[in-house]
């Protein structure tokens, strides 16, 4: 089963407040009960990867385990420090300092955008008036995503195609969805990349230009009962759409433990 997010392109747009991901996780583990299936398992990327998350903290009758390639796992005083500006803890390894570095690249300089969603979503009107404007708008949501993209489009053949891309593109404009989707950030008040507290069973893979390679010392902390933790070669934030066969791998792989 593959749900589409509420307000975003395969679904209805909601018309109240209250969809946020906590209330997404709860409506997948309905959805699952309703299609019949007493024992399931989640995965998640992107926004997924934080409704994977709270599933997961949720912990309802018949979750067996996640699978995320956006994993949480950012210890509680680096994250704040990293909010925060102040200096990081002291004896951090390079894995964990390099995923230091990178978050702090983040937040400070490719965030943007989701302020703007997640303050005043419906002020982005230009999204739904000008199809360049929102090309423009969803080719620059990372710095890795845009330059292999930026590739693809220079005739070089790796991940995503032109085609790919223009294909994503027109499914917010035909469904004129670029502000109901807009709309999650503005409902969303957890971090994406924060540690949960997440108790059940959980396969964490890493891929080498998502915004963040979370260590595994802060994978294993994260998610006590980890039954899966690889580096991937190639791939990068939306990796299931760039990298289908590695992913699919990673998913037979992360959930082997729980057959």
């Amino acid at each position: 089963m593959i749900p589409s997010l509420p307000g975003y392109g395969f679904s209805g747009k909601p018309t109240t407040a209250g969809w946020g991901p906590e209330r997404i996780a709860r409506a997948w583990t309905e959805l699952m009960k309703r299609l019949g299936y007493t024992k399931f398992v989640a995965q998640g990327g992107d926004w997924g990867a934080l409704v994977t998350d709270i599933m997961a903290v949720q912990a309802p009758a018949g979750l067996l385990g996640i699978h995320t390639n956006l994993p949480g796992t950012v210890p509680p005083d680096i994250y704040k420090a990293l909010q925060s500006g102040n200096p990081l803890p002291s004896g951090l390894s390079d894995e964990e300092r390099r995923a230091c570095e990178q978050l702090d690249f983040l937040y400070k300089q490719h965030i943007a955008y989701a302020r703007i969603m997640g303050t005043r979503p419906q002020t982005l009107t230009g999204l739904t008036d000008s199809p360049v404007g929102l090309a423009a708008f969803l080719l620059d949501h990372d710095v890795r995503s845009l330059e292999m993209i930026s590739r693809a489009f220079a005739g070089h053949r790796e991940g995503l195609t032109r085609n790919d891309v223009l294909d994503n593109i027109s499914l917010y404009w035909l469904t004129n969805t670029a502000v109901s989707a807009s709309r999650l950030y503005w409902e969303n008040k957890l971090s994406v990349v924060d540690a949960k507290g997440v108790s059940i069973p959980a396969a964490v893979s890493v891929f080498p230009d998502e915004i963040y390679q979370a260590p595994k010392s802060w994978a294993e902390k994260a998610y006590p009962r980890l039954i899966h933790y690889n580096k991937l070669s190639k791939g990068g934030h939306f990796a299931a759409w760039e990298q289908p066969h590695l992913f699919a791998q990673e998913l037979r792989a992360g959930f082997r433990p729980l057959r």
